[in-house]
């Protein structure tokens, strides 16, 4: 049995008892986003560290004694999380930091960090009986409800921007979730969305809003730390758009250093796109509160004009000693091939923006990436969600005749790898 207490606002710290609200805390509205309240002390005697292993679970519901569901709740079948650590041997050498790991969340069902959130989220929609269950997304989000719905025959509503690439609206379409493509942005989705979910009484997956997506995405920190040993890394670093993730990176890390099993929190690196940067502005001028931008990326999974997270996130990077980072669209781009080929992990631009991230730090005296760190990227989604990036940062094939005359001339004018 969990041992959720209730929840906590995060704007006022007003409580709430575990079935007192459903989304947010009332006196705030949509921006009213609250946090889970455990008991970890019982947590902690109930649940022995060893006991995890010993479960031969080796997906997110290894951890399911922390997480706030039933202990008899029917989990949808696909295989989430459990993804792999890489230590990344050739780019550390590359980058002079040998203890340098890959967390690569690509390998999730539908190709992104966002299932281990909507999994759990779908769990509680089922709870409810809800008929219809609904989302804003860029597609990772929207890819990952309704491919996980789809396994369990949970009706899907995906709101997303008309531009977000191709490959992940194939995704929503062929998991068979209606789709509503808005002549508009992320932003307007979002809205939509909500307004949405309001008048038709959908559950609404919505991050930044619904609380068990935050519960869900900390699974990854519990992952990072179990696969090295219980000892967090110096430092994790991740793409940000709306705030969640990073968001719910430093909630399982408070878990686990509530619980005892790690001893420290590791600094949390928050990498933006200069052209979605308004958390990294907020932070940079160390204000409290973020303005928001109009954003413009490649990155489509961290486009966001007003991050719906964008308080804890900046709380998540300040109370881990973090830093915020922003990067070019250019440097997302090259940090694609890079990865790959020194890595095998094929990441899509927001994956990819990381490693960007972590080269911008390390040329950036002040954030004191030590050659010794024990360093994590973060890469949250898989290269073949956006194909078209892929080829803009890799270059073309070379075409040729079927003959081995043109395969030598070929060679005289590329370089094999």
């Amino acid at each position: 049995m969990n041992r959720l207490l209730g929840w906590r606002c995060s704007v006022c710290g007003a409580t709430y008892a575990p079935d007192e609200i459903e989304y947010v805390c009332p006196r705030h509205g949509d921006a009213g986003i609250v946090d889970a309240v455990y008991d970890y002390a019982g947590m902690a005697a109930a649940t022995p560290r060893a006991a995890l292993a010993a479960s031969g679970n080796l997906s997110m519901w290894r951890y399911r004694p922390l997480l706030p569901i039933a202990a008899d709740a029917a989990a949808p079948p696909l295989h989430v999380g459990g993804t792999p650590l890489y230590q990344a041997q050739a780019l550390g050498a590359w980058l002079g930091l040998p203890n340098l790991f890959v967390k690569d969340d690509g390998r999730n069902p539908t190709a992104s960090f966002k299932d281990r959130a909507s999994a759990l989220v779908l769990m509680k929609a089922q709870e409810q009986g809800a008929s219809i269950v609904t989302t804003a997304s860029t597609g990772n989000a929207g890819a990952a409800l309704a491919g996980l719905a789809a396994s369990i025959g949970q009706p899907t509503v995906i709101f997303a921007p008309k531009t977000a690439p191709s490959a992940k609206v194939a995704q929503l379409l062929t998991y068979g979730a209606t789709v509503l493509l808005v002549d508009g942005n992320y932003d307007a989705a979002f809205e939509l969305c909500l307004a949405a979910s309001k008048e038709f009484g959908w559950y609404c997956r919505n991050t930044g809003y619904n609380p068990y997506t935050v519960e869900g995405k900390k699974t990854a920190a519990f992952e990072i730390c179990e696969q090295l040993q219980w000892r967090a890394p110096d430092a994790i670093f991740v793409s940000v758009g709306d705030g969640n993730i990073i968001t719910g990176l430093h909630r399982g890390l408070q878990d686990l250093l509530a619980l005892g099993w790690i001893d420290r929190l590791p600094k949390l690196m928050a990498v933006q796109a200069s052209g979605s940067s308004a958390i990294y502005n907020a932070w940079a001028s160390g204000a409290d509160d973020i303005t928001p931008v109009q954003a413009t990326t490649v990155a489509d999974s961290i486009a966001a004009d007003l991050p719906r997270d964008g308080l804890r996130a900046l709380r998540a990077i300040r109370q881990t000693g973090g830093k915020a980072i922003q990067v070019t669209d250019a440097e997302i781009l090259a940090a694609i091939p890079l990865l790959a080929r020194l890595t095998g992990v094929f990441a899509e631009p927001a994956g990819a923006a990381a490693l960007a991230g972590l080269q911008a730090a390390m040329r950036d005296q002040g954030s004191a990436i030590a050659p010794e760190a024990t360093v994590v990227l973060m890469i949250t989604g898989n290269g073949l969600k956006d194909i078209g990036s892929a080829m803009k940062a890799s270059g073309q094939a070379t075409i040729i005749e079927p003959t081995l005359a043109a395969v030598k001339k070929a060679l005289k004018t590329i370089q094999v790898r």
